[in-house]
């Protein structure tokens, strides 16, 4: 954690420490930086328009997000009063059954937790084969990969029932590094331990596919 903390606290221009400069952009400009330009890039802002999300009032999706990372193996590593400082960074909505809010195959700058509701993650194999991850229960957290490493999306997500999300965009990451880097830190670390144990069983399942 301490390493972590340390990277964060470190600004990319010039090696100045975090007190000399105020932004952070590790993280938008990180797709850049592996050659994705802007047309390429699918935002939070333009999947919600094209998902009909509507605006969820932070005090009901702060509080879901509480109760649910309070129940969580990993994210109760995050007290109340972390998670209530993180509040202030993510977006929160409602969105209909149904509606894809990642896709496979696409660059987004953005992660979301399910509050409520069931969405499905699904991948087509390049052979073609239609495989089913997982169907997601709230408190699941999905796109952190991409968020993480600026790389392509693995799989699709996609709502079975009407669904309440918290949205955390690449953007707000940098927001939270630069206004409460210790926060920060202690996000990336658990987000890459839920993403590590994930990937293990994904991996499982897609090696008894290929032996079936």
């Amino acid at each position: 954690m301490k390493g972590i903390l340390g990277l964060l606290r470190m600004k990319s221009i010039g090696n100045k420490p975090a007190e000399e400069s105020s932004d952070s952009v590790l993280f938008s400009t990180a797709f850049a930086g592996q050659g994705v330009d802007d047309s390429m890039l699918v935002p939070w802002e333009a999947r919600a328009v094209e998902v009909g999300a509507k605006r969820l009032p932070t005090s009901r999706g702060g509080k879901l997000l509480q109760g649910l990372w309070a129940k969580d193996k990993y994210m109760a590593h995050l007290d109340k009063d972390a998670v209530e400082r993180m509040e202030r960074f993510f977006e929160f909505a409602a969105i209909p059954s149904n509606r894809d809010v990642i896709r496979q195959d696409e660059y987004g700058n953005f992660m979301v937790v399910l509050l409520t509701g069931t969405i499905a993650v699904d991948r087509v194999q390049p052979w073609g084969e239609h495989l089913r991850l997982a169907e997601t229960r709230p408190g699941d957290i999905l796109g952190e990969m991409s968020l993480l490493d600026s790389g392509i999306r693995f799989s699709a997500c996609t709502t079975l029932t009407d669904c309440e999300i918290a949205v955390l965009s690449a953007e707000a990451m940098d927001d939270m590094m630069s206004k409460d880097p210790q926060l920060a830190a202690s996000l990336i670390a658990l987000l890459a331990r839920k993403l590590s144990l994930r990937l293990r069983v994904v991996s499982a399942r897609l090696s008894d596919g290929n032996q079936k």
